[in-house]
């Protein structure tokens, strides 16, 4: 994929900018993340239809999955890529893969917009939770259905609307009352694709198949309100808007995380967050 224009080239190096920031964030915080989101990696590399010996593309992998789910379904047979833009992300999948003992995962280094793949050489296509951050979706359905086999699979994960995915909205909502700051319409955003109609246009206009919706629920717990709060504002677009705040207005915002996450706390004091994920899988 060539030709991409400039203000998508600048929306993506700040991205990457961001999530190379965020890596040590994640670094510590992936296994708390990855024990919610183990549901989603394993009914993706279900939707996907996902077998030993099977060719798997991971796009977005961030710290490595569900790049590590399909690896161990494909077996020493098969074959992982798993690909990202960030390489400080990419280093935690490195460490995580190699923790694992798995030898059948490749890592690749690019913004998925200009990933060169050869046509017709995946069996099935993942991706969790990145679509909505990449500016050029069509372009990258597109190059999704093109690098699949005949028969191959898509599946992957967005997020739901804001109000059900505590996860994110939190954070988003207490940066709106104390800065009103608000994302400018059409900028990435984690519930960009809550509209299902969206995604599913995409994947048509690409000549993907018998597209299928389901809604999942993903339920991530934090030892404390304070420790949601650590998480939010280590990870992400909130670790970048608060690093641009004034040192007493980045505070304001974490009290009111922290205060918001106390709601959704229970007796033992575990913040408990239930989010709506929506997962799509099609055929090419």
């Amino acid at each position: 994929m060539t030709d991409q224009n400039p203000e998508d080239l600048k929306i993506k190096g700040q991205q990457k900018a961001a999530w190379n920031d965020s890596a040590e964030g994640w670094k510590r915080w992936w296994p708390t993340f990855e024990r919610a989101a183990q549901t989603v990696n394993d009914r993706l590399v279900e939707l996907a239809n996902v077998h030993p010996g099977n060719r798997v593309l991971d796009i977005a992998t961030g710290s490595g999955e569900p790049a590590l789910t399909a690896a161990r379904a494909v077996g020493q047979a098969g074959r992982v890529v798993a690909v990202d833009m960030s390489p400080g992300m990419l280093a935690i999948a490195r460490e995580r893969v190699d923790a694992a003992g798995l030898k059948n995962v490749e890592l690749v280094e690019s913004d998925a917009e200009a990933l060169k793949l050869d046509p017709h050489s995946f069996d099935a296509v993942l991706c969790r939770w990145g679509l909505m951050f990449m500016p050029d979706l069509d372009g990258v359905v597109r190059a999704m259905h093109r690098a699949l086999k005949p028969g191959g699979r898509i599946a992957t994960a967005v997020w739901s609307a804001a109000d059900k995915v505590p996860m994110c909205g939190l954070a988003r909502d207490a940066i709106q009352r104390i800065t009103g700051i608000t994302p400018p319409p059409g900028a990435p955003n984690p519930t960009k694709l809550a509209d299902t109609s969206i995604l599913e246009r995409a994947l048509s206009a690409a000549n993907f198949r018998d597209v299928t919706i389901e809604r999942l629920i993903v339920t991530f717990d934090f030892p404390s309100p304070d420790a949601f709060a650590d998480f939010r504002g280590q990870i992400g677009g909130t670790r970048a808007m608060l690093s641009k705040m004034p040192a007493d207005v980045a505070r304001q915002v974490r009290d009111a995380v922290v205060a918001s996450a106390r709601e959704y706390a229970t007796a033992a004091g575990v913040v408990r967050l239930s989010n709506e994920t929506i997962c799509f899988s099609a055929r090419a």
